[in-house]
């Protein structure tokens, strides 16, 4: 059986309403669209990382775009940061590893965020991931260390914690789970 290839994926356009399309290991896998805690989450990440990121003039802030990890695999991280220095991997997806996947974990992408996806970023060089978990009202952040993920920083309910890459950004996690 022939496996689909990056390049063939990205032929295909936009996904159907409702779906989420992306390829592993030259497959296609389907998942459903956030919901709206998901969505909150990733809103409120956004309000945080951005400012910062453009304040610093430290590279780009980007969400839900396809990203080329390998030449038969391409994901859609919910949140992604590409350094000033790696500017050039952003054209009109992402073509290589970003320097931080951020993946906000749904119910029913549990095993996924943090098994599947945490073993390809890893292998795909991300230097840094991080898992956010509302259910749990946890942030999980690991940094690539000699080809493999160790937890740099670990922040429940309303902690304030520094993340890896961004050191000099106090984030209080109250901020970043949904409010009522």
């Amino acid at each position: 059986m022939t496996k689909m290839r990056s390049q063939q994926f990205l032929m295909m356009g936009e996904d159907p309403p409702g779906l989420r399309l992306e390829l592993v290991n030259g497959e296609i896998v389907v998942s459903p669209s956030p919901t709206s805690e998901h969505s909150d989450v990733v809103m409120n990440l956004i309000e945080i990382l951005r400012p910062y990121v453009r304040e610093k003039k430290l590279g780009r802030m980007l969400a839900d775009v396809d990203t080329v990890l390998m030449e038969d695999t391409t994901r859609r991280p919910d949140l992604l940061f590409v350094s000033r220095r790696r500017a050039k991997i952003v054209q009109e997806v992402v073509m290589g590893a970003p320097d931080l996947c951020i993946e906000v974990v749904s119910p029913a992408s549990a095993t996924m965020d943090r098994v599947e996806k945490f073993k390809l970023y890893e292998t795909a060089g991300v230097k840094n991931y991080w898992i956010v978990d509302p259910h749990a009202r946890m942030v999980e952040a690991f940094v690539l260390k000699g080809g493999a993920f160790e937890l740099a920083v670990m922040g429940r309910d309303k902690e304030t914690v520094r993340l890896p890459p961004f050191a000099g950004l106090a984030i209080p996690l109250v901020k970043v789970w949904r409010q009522g």
